[in-house]
């Protein structure tokens, strides 16, 4: 726990003012809670024994105001932990998300997007009970406790130490029931990440469920997780609800050494009713701060547990580290020198070397796993080579900051990414501010213009989840467009037209061959039509190029080609 208070301590330290408030309110509840336990001796020696009608009026009124102030207290220290923990909470959201998708792609690959979405949602919300509510709560009790302490001891110094050496047993028992909770904390919160997980690639493929009828299998599927995590909230319960009891039966054993020796004490004549009552109130005052401390404890447990699994992430080293020097100028020239990148046991690039210029149409084609996709990846630096170099411009692509760099690339995948957004924000997207002119100049370069025009709001009909209202097709359109819209100086496109019919990936491709004729374009090809009219082709087999030249000279030299290209032609 010290150890996470003092990872959230830099955030926890700029909100002093609120802090002092909440010391305020604090004291406010401390100063009300003791002043209870000290209005029992007046009531009982004065009010009851004494009989001073006075204190008919005295004591009521002096009972209101110590829960007028208790319920003051209360609000202000409530309200302003609230805010500080709200408020750290919201920016730990947006640091975590910020941390997350700047890391390289390899983590984002290999781990799955519910963990990810779990660590954003359900660790986070973990911190925040802690952060809003148990600190709180832990902070205000422990004041109310030392508080009531004192008072405890300063009432009667000798029936204090009867009372209060039962405090010490609560503390072993309480830190082995926290050191098991932690361990469940930790299996729940993994295992909730397999529920999201599951939650989320059904939601993903709808379709392919559907199509195959397979709900009850995916519900199966669901349940298995489902009550897995079950089982371990369950046995979190069991160990975290002992805690309660323990707690409810050292506080009776206090109060009965309570009641035996100030029993003993009121009949020598060495204390009076109303001392006694008034002792006896503030020991049943301390139990009761002391047991939800307890409570506490053993559910910080948990929070403990979700605040580790966030710094893992927050701690984690990118494996792309960003270059400083920022490149203001387009992309005349790549480089491929030697470049090998590993995958496990086998090589996704091996030993490519290849330089291209402005103005150059490159095709790659290969089969299933060759390398293609890693090549254009690796342009934007979504892995570092293992050995070798890329080179932009002449200089070393690790270099350049990834922002500049990216500025300069374009790039269209077969999958086609659609925001929640406007049609247009989806075209500049990234963009501060949205150049209407442009947008309307990029769909009709993608063929995209005239179904836009079509739609309810034009280039301002908001899109569905995903792009869902509009086709394949279309979608695939405003995915071209927003590369045009990019006007960068080095396009990418990994099968950018699969979605298209025949004559609309003629009339697009005309249309870009036009527009990137002083630009590097990089095509991953589904069809022969396609990389035909390339500069060059170069031929992928395990990583390696196998073979480059023109279409009409590869079909001469090489039998590898060949038959792709006629894969291709169907």
């Amino acid at each position: 726990m010290k150890n996470i208070i003092k990872r959230f301590w830099p955030y926890i330290k700029e909100y002093k003012f609120y802090y002092m408030l909440v010391v305020f309110g604090g004291l406010l509840i401390v100063i009300s809670t003791v002043g209870t336990a000290q209005i029992m001796k007046p009531m009982m020696d004065e009010m009851f024994i004494n009989k001073k009608e006075e204190m008919l009026y005295i004591i009521p009124l002096g009972l209101i105001g110590l829960y007028l102030t208790k319920g003051v207290g209360k609000y202000i220290q409530n309200v302003f932990m609230q805010y500080i923990g709200q408020s750290i909470i919201t920016r730990f959201r947006e640091i975590l998300l910020e941390k997350i998708i700047s890391l390289d792609m390899g983590y984002l690959y290999t781990n799955r997007s519910g963990e990810l979405i779990s660590r954003v949602t359900n660790d986070i919300s973990r911190i925040q009970f802690f952060v809003s509510n148990m600190l709180p709560d832990m902070f205000r009790d422990l004041i109310t406790v030392i508080s009531l302490i004192g008072y405890v001891i300063y009432l009667n110094p000798m029936l204090s130490f009867y009372t209060l050496i039962v405090v010490p047993l609560v503390i072993y028992p309480l830190l082995l029931i926290a050191k098991k909770l932690k361990k469940y904390s930790h299996r729940s919160q993994a295992k909730n990440a397999d529920v999201v997980s599951r939650l989320t690639e059904v939601f993903n493929n709808s379709e392919i469920i559907k199509a195959n009828a397979t709900e009850k299998f995916e519900i199966e599927r669901f349940s298995v997780e489902n009550w897995k995590f079950f089982k371990i909230n369950m046995k979190s319960v069991y160990v975290g609800s002992i805690v309660s009891p323990i707690m409810d039966i050292l506080a009776a054993l206090g109060i009965a050494a309570v009641v035996y020796v100030g029993g003993r004490e009121v009949y020598d004549g060495k204390m009076t009713v109303g001392e006694f009552t008034a002792f006896l109130t503030a020991v049943g005052l301390v139990f009761e701060p002391v047991r939800k401390i307890g409570m506490l404890y053993s559910k910080i447990q948990d929070a403990i547990a979700a605040s580790e699994r966030v710094f893992e992430v927050l701690d984690l080293d990118n494996k792309i580290v960003d270059g400083k020097k920022v490149l203001d100028k387009d992309i005349k020239e790549v480089e491929y020198k030697n470049v090998k990148l590993k995958y496990e046991d086998s090589y996704a690039l091996d030993d490519v070397s290849i330089k291209i210029s402005a103005g150059e149409n490159i095709a790659l084609v290969g089969d299933s796993g060759g390398g293609k996709s890693t090549f254009i990846n690796m342009l934007l630096r979504f892995y570092d080579p293992d050995e070798g170099e890329i080179l932009i411009n002449g200089e070393n692509i690790k270099n350049f900051t990834n922002k500049s760099l990216k500025h300069h690339i374009s790039m269209v995948t077969q999958r086609i990414y659609i925001f929640q957004d406007t049609l247009a924000a989806n075209v500049a997207y990234g963009a501060d501010t949205i150049d209407e002119t442009k947008v309307i100049e990029a769909l009709k370069l993608a063929d995209a213009y005239n179904f836009v025009m079509e739609l309810d709001e034009g280039i301002h009909t908001v899109m569905s989840e995903a792009g869902a209202n509009l086709s394949g097709g279309q979608r695939q359109r405003i995915a071209i467009a927003r590369a045009i819209y990019k006007h960068a100086s080095l396009l990418l496109f990994d099968e950018a037209t699969s979605a298209l019919d025949n004559e609309s990936e003629k009339r697009i491709q005309a249309a870009l061959n036009e527009y990137a004729k002083d630009k590097i374009t990089i095509t991953i090809a589904h069809r022969l039509s396609t990389i035909e009219h390339a500069d060059t082709i170069l031929v992928l087999q395990k990583g390696r190029i196998v073979a480059q030249g023109t279409h009409d000279e590869l079909l001469e030299k090489s039998s590898v080609y060949q038959r792709l290209a006629g894969e291709l032609q169907k």
